[in-house]
């Protein structure tokens, strides 16, 4: 059975999204790469429960207001993509994990140092295109 995870592209109205420095850790996956904020199920969590822990988590936000996105079907794990509109100063967010956050425009994303084959998820947002399921209409 593959990994199940969850992650939110926070968009502002400049339409940038809000990416995170993963931490320069040789023993974590993907170190010193930037990242789509989120994280992995905890047992018998829905996808919605996943994403609303972890961003409270990880930078003190409430995504409560979400919406599902997409869901991406990974060779090692499926991901559900989350998308909400977000207007914060990236250096007043509280971050527990990782180095920083920053906002980037479509041509300003560092597409050859993103983790988790996040390129691909950026790239599809970008594009307006969006990977559906049956009950993806779902709210948080």
């Amino acid at each position: 059975m593959k990994r199940a995870g969850t992650s939110i592209i926070l968009q502002n109205h400049r339409n940038e999204v809000l990416l995170f420095l993963r931490d320069d850790k040789p023993e974590i996956p993907y170190p010193n790469l930037w990242d789509i904020p989120g994280g992995h199920f905890e047992a018998g969590e829905t996808p919605e429960a996943c994403i609303m822990r972890e961003m409270i988590e990880e930078i003190e936000t409430d995504v409560s207001t979400c919406r599902r996105h997409s869901i991406y079907d990974f060779p090692d794990r499926i991901e559900y993509v989350f998308l909400m509109d977000f207007e914060a100063d990236a250096d007043a967010i509280p971050l527990h994990e990782g180095q920083c956050l920053r906002w980037f425009a479509e041509e300003e994303i560092p597409w050859d140092n993103l983790a988790f084959g996040f390129d691909l998820v950026l790239r599809d947002y970008f594009a307006g295109r969006q990977r559906w399921d049956k009950d993806s209409e779902c709210q948080c």
